[in-house]
């Protein structure tokens, strides 16, 4: 699939958060006709207004759980990427059923309606705690992909291409542990750290907005694109950081929160034996066999499978320098350092 979104009309579900700015950005930029950006806080949407200061940008208030509020956001539009979602690990271990409104049955509130309204294509945004779940923030979103892979099988001459993208920690995105330790490193805090050892992987979301852009131009009905990703310690992040402003770095151990990983999956092994290497993202085409369970009981498939799954723990790990150099990369770190000593920013 090769698109174009000149002049097109998109939908950004969850449009006010860190993703959907970029995409904003990045669409206006590309002649977009229309942006709708569908999100929950008015407030978030009114900065944003005053931020962009573009009248293609358009905002509606609702919720992916309310059926009518999404069928009247994706009328009349060509593409959607759903964004939407209920991220915090801690606040869906409390509140499990609140992840299921949102993550599981406010996306298929999102593919029906845009499949209703003859919507292009829609890129559903997922996680790394979405592989071996362990939580229900991750449990959620793996039943997401299976929603939006289910529609690609039952629906395989339909006229909406449904995908999934899947990517680790975006590095300064809303809600993730960067921002905090700025903050605690500004206030003169020790630094809180779950557990040293621990491994997440680490890019930068422009990485991210690349894979579903991706997944956007040349998605199969139901493919699942998985962005390769490096991996640091929390101790090492927390390094890098300190190093940068130049303080002395003081951890504070606090323990592992609730259902939390020591190492991230980004795909199984099971995955990776049908998936597609393009070097920077694995493409995992959708399983479309049928419940014909027979033909495979009696034939059975052929093929050894990989040895390991593609984990934080053994993809290409980065060091204190190197983590300083990426996360030199980012604006909202140059912002910060700007801010405390114009030549920490260079």
């Amino acid at each position: 699939m090769s698109v174009n979104t000149a002049g097109r009309r998109v939908l950004i579900t969850g449009g006010t958060g860190s993703f959907g700015q970029t995409m904003t950005r990045r669409l206006l930029r590309d002649g977009v006709g229309e942006v709708r950006v569908l999100s929950r806080d008015e407030a978030k949407q009114d900065a944003m207004r005053r931020a962009f200061g573009d009248d293609r940008v358009r905002y509606h208030v609702g919720d992916v759980r309310d059926r009518d509020t999404v069928e009247r956001a994706t009328r009349e539009v060509d593409f959607v990427f759903h964004a939407a979602a209920l991220k915090q690990v801690p606040s869906c271990e409390f509140f499990p059923l609140e992840a299921v409104r949102t993550n599981i049955l406010g996306s298929a509130n999102v593919v029906e309606a845009a499949a209703r309204n003859g919507v292009g294509s829609v890129v559903v945004l997922s996680t790394d705690k979405a592989v071996h779940p362990v939580n229900a923030m991750g449990m959620s979103k793996a039943l997401m992909e299976k929603v939006a892979q289910a529609h690609a099988r039952n629906n395989p001459r339909g006229a909406t291409i449904v995908s999934c993208v899947r990517y680790g920690n975006v590095m300064y995105s809303r809600g993730s542990v960067i921002p905090l330790f700025v903050e605690q490193i500004k206030a003169g805090r020790p630094l809180t750290v779950t557990d040293p050892g621990m491994t997440r992987f680490l890019m930068s979301l422009a990485d991210s907005v690349d894979l579903v852009e991706h997944a956007f131009h040349h998605a199969q009905p139901g493919d699942v694109f998985i962005r390769k990703a490096a991996a640091g310690t929390i101790a090492d992040l927390a390094e890098a950081l300190c190093r940068l402003f130049e303080v002395p770095c003081k951890l504070e151990v606090i323990g592992v929160r609730h259902s939390e990983k020591w190492h991230e999956t980004l795909a199984t092994r099971e995955e990776l034996a049908q998936a597609q290497d393009f070097g920077d993202f694995f493409r995992v085409p959708l399983d479309a066999r049928d419940l014909n369970y027979a033909l495979y009981v009696s034939e059975g498939e052929l093929g050894e499978l990989p040895r390991e799954d593609f984990t934080s723990a053994n993809t290409q790990q980065l060091g204190v320098p190197e983590i300083m150099e990426l996360l030199r990369t980012l604006p909202e770190i140059r912002a910060e350092l700007a801010l405390r000593d114009p030549v920490l920013a260079c």
